[in-house]
């Protein structure tokens, strides 16, 4: 195993990417034994990309009272217990490898931590790995990495007994604090309003003097953070309701925090289908935030769905895996797994992209996803289809991806299956997207819809596309061999195709 076997392999204890060069993961579980919550996720996937095959948390308050009692909650301590019986049940019914158990502040910080991690040993069987703060820093940054390589800025991971802080760099985590800036463990503050805020400023400046303040984005991870980035949605009536990649101006968010301040968070609690134990931390959190914003003064804060559990995966994945585009083999990985003729979506960007040859790189990468993307839902009923597409597109859990690269996906596949987006019930998440934009995706699905009914495979080789702006002239040459391919639905959808690029076709067989 070329000295594989002498590694240490953290608390997997077992490599999970034996080969740099594999595509796929093998499903592997982690338990996150948090301060607020337990929770199992199964992983699988794309080896770069891994999709929540199995996730569930129990919200347990572990670190409840910790700050006054110096032990863990009773009542969580049983309730975590009792999550961790099931989980390891599940396992068994998923037939999966041993699972892989971490705990956070709240364990490490509670004097009766090490009783009950052998009290979990002792009835469960599971080996519970304490993570210090410094590593839960490091692990949460890797996490981000996960899902925005070669990311830079200030990674902040809130949980209910700590808070941790990270710098990233060019794909790498330099600096790295943790802070008692916790919800749970803030509670217990003396002094009332007053002194709590003496409280965080004094430790924010602290964390300040070892991170520095020269940080233009602010990412944010751990289930407090989402919850107000929830309220910051519903408060802008903003259209998707996706957290990752969700983006924040200050100015913005200032004034949702403020907004939270005046509200009845059981009113609006529902909306953002947030439970009551979640909510119940966000006036805390909040008070947090905006010290944090005002400390650290980012340009831009963006939420991460990935952390802790996602920075074990990265951990591990050998350098030639890290280089690979997470969002390009996710993608891969559906088409593989779910379309028709896998291999075609790399055929279908061949045949469209002398028609995209001038778009940014950021935006040919989002084409080429499409592509890879364009025949995975063609089980879906042919009236849905196009909605099918849309849905998985900008639903999905697919990472290195903002929230306009996503929509432009949707319109693009929508419009492979549809040639028409008008009356569409997602018009107001179209809206997202700037009307230039929205046509260029509108084109690229048209030439998707075209690409693939004209030639079930490789359609690049039977026949080139060439776009003539000046002429306003779109010209399709075809091989004499493959002229019967050009039957009337595919006259149809060429014609198609170059009203929206807001010209003519034209059409030449070549001998």
């Amino acid at each position: 195993m070329d000295g594989s076997e002498e590694r240490d392999w953290g608390p997997f204890g077992r490599p999970l990417f034996a080969d740099p060069q594999a595509r796929d993961l093998a499903r592997v579980g982690v338990v996150d034994i948090g301060s607020n919550s337990v929770r199992l996720v199964v992983f699988d996937g794309a080896a770069r990309s891994p999709a929540y095959f199995y996730n569930e948390k129990i919200m347990c308050g572990l670190g409840a009272g910790i700050s006054d009692t110096g032990r863990l909650n009773p009542e969580g301590r049983e309730r975590a217990l009792k999550a961790i019986q099931r989980f390891q049940l599940l396992a068994v019914g998923m037939d999966l490898p041993p699972l892989t158990a971490v705990a956070t502040a709240a364990v490490r910080d509670a004097e009766d931590g090490p009783e009950f991690r052998e009290q979990v040993l002792r009835e469960t069987g599971l080996v519970v790995h304490v993570i210090d703060g410094v590593e839960e820093a490091r692990l949460s940054a890797q996490g981000v990495l996960l899902g925005w390589p070669g990311a830079n800025g200030l990674v902040c991971d809130i949980g209910g007994s700590s808070m941790e802080l990270a710098v990233i760099k060019d794909g790498e985590v330099c600096k790295k604090v943790s802070s008692g800036l916790g919800p749970l463990k803030l509670a217990g503050i003396k002094g009332g309003k007053k002194g709590l805020k003496k409280h965080i400023q004094s430790v924010l400046q602290e964390l300040a003097d070892e991170v520095g303040t020269d940080h233009k984005r602010l990412f944010l991870v751990g289930g407090s953070w989402r919850a107000i980035a929830k309220l910051d949605m519903y408060r802008r009536d903003y259209p998707l309701t996706v957290l990752h990649e969700y983006r924040m101006r200050p100015k913005e968010l200032g004034k949702t925090l403020s907004w939270i301040g005046k509200t009845d968070l059981d009113e609006v609690r529902l909306h953002t289908s947030t439970s009551a134990t979640r909510m119940a931390l966000v006036p805390m959190a909040s008070e947090v935030l905006k010290r944090l914003m005002r400390t650290f003064k980012p340009k831009e804060v963006a939420v991460s769905s990935y952390g802790i559990r996602e920075g074990m995966l990265y951990e591990q994945m050998p350098d030639a895996l890290r280089q690979r585009d997470p969002l390009i083999e996710a993608c891969r990985f559906a088409e593989n797994k779910d379309a028709r003729m896998p291999g075609m979506g790399k055929a279908l960007y061949a045949f469209i992209r002398p028609l995209i040859a001038h778009e940014p790189t950021d935006r040919r990468r989002i084409i080429k996803a499409a592509c890879l993307l364009h025949d995975v839902t063609w089980r879906a009923h042919p009236d849905y289809r196009h909605e099918v597409c849309f849905d998985n597109a900008t639903r999905a859990n697919l990472g290195a991806m903002t929230h306009e690269e996503r929509v432009f996906l949707g319109l693009a596949l929508l419009h492979r299956y549809k040639s028409s987006r008008q009356d569409s019930r997602f018009e107001e998440i179209f809206t997202i997207l700037p009307d230039k934009a929205v046509a260029k995706a509108e084109i690229v699905g048209k030439a998707m819809r075209f690409g693939a009914m004209f030639a079930v495979d490789e359609p690049h080789k039977k026949a080139t596309l060439l776009w003539r702006p000046k002429r306003k002239e779109l010209h399709l040459t075809i091989k004499s061999e493959a002229a019967g391919l050009f039957g009337e639905v595919a006259e149809a959808r060429f014609n198609s195709l170059a009203a929206a690029l807001g010209g003519v076709g034209k059409v030449t067989v070549k001998d």
